[in-house]
């Protein structure tokens, strides 16, 4: 599959996760920590997809720009919200200068980077003193599926997890913010438990990419996504996994921004 059919079956995922329930709450949880920011202040949502976190931030009246390292995610963007500020960069090099920014957030990032550490360096160069950070992420080796087969579930999320660039980021989101000179560091805990089609897709994705690395096979995938497919049909699935939001300030205020 190329990398453009990948990204067009990945949006329809996306808007499906981002209109599941709970999830709204959870990204107005996010724009509420990165605090009031005075009128005309930066906020920079980075992996920004196809702009629902800008649209949202834009429409409460904040000058937000998404930022994206896929030139397909960033038309996508802009067809939808024309509005919209949206331009094409990497969370290592973000296009803007020191101190430029009030707020920063990066949703479902750090675990695709394999070094998320340098992102969170980079939050803190392009944020000023008293800015405002808010990252939230899953951890890929915490999955929660109700299955008739636990042995074989075990391992399909820890083998889905393991093709993953930094699955157990999310876990870390506290250290790497401490680490980067962040204070005031806060980390809340949100359970997201996955229903319908959203719960449908994620299950076969993660079946496809375990038999496609070789740690199970064709047989233990099928059969395990029937059991799985009744279960859905039969309003009996269960499928969560844990959120992490952490909130830091950037050093050099004496107040969050805006405050």
């Amino acid at each position: 599959m190329s990398r453009t059919d990948e990204i067009a079956d990945l949006i329809p995922l996306l808007d499906a996760f981002d209109a599941a329930p709970g999830v709204a709450e959870l990204r107005a949880r996010s724009y509420e920590l990165l605090g009031p920011p005075a009128p005309g202040a930066l906020v920079v949502d980075v992996g920004c997809g196809a702009g629902k976190a800008v649209g949202e931030l834009t429409d409460r009246g904040l000058r937000a720009v998404g930022v994206d390292l896929d030139e397909q995610m960033i038309a996508a963007a802009r067809h939808r919200r024309p509005d919209g500020d949206f331009r094409l960069g990497t969370a290592y090099a973000l296009p803007f200068a020191d101190g430029e920014a009030r707020g920063y957030r990066a949703e479902k990032v750090l675990h695709t980077l394999d070094e998320p550490a340098r992102a969170i360096a980079e939050a803190r160069r392009v944020l000023a003193p008293g800015g405002r950070v808010a990252v939230l992420g899953q951890d890929w080796d915490t999955f929660v599926i109700e299955s008739a087969d636990p042995a074989l579930t075990r391992t399909i999320v820890h083998a889905r997890a393991d093709l993953v660039a930094s699955p157990r980021a999310a876990r870390a989101h506290r250290n790497l913010l401490l680490d980067a000179g962040f204070e005031d560091v806060r980390v809340e805990v949100h359970t997201g438990v996955l229903n319908g089609s959203v719960a449908e897709m994620t299950l076969a994705g993660m079946a496809a990419a375990v038999r496609k690395a070789g740690a199970i096979t064709q047989a233990q995938a099928d059969g395990w996504l029937a059991d799985q497919r009744e279960r859905l049909r039969t309003d009996r699935a269960f499928v969560a996994v844990p959120l992490f939001v952490a909130s830091a300030t950037a050093p050099g205020a004496s107040g969050p921004a805006g405050g």
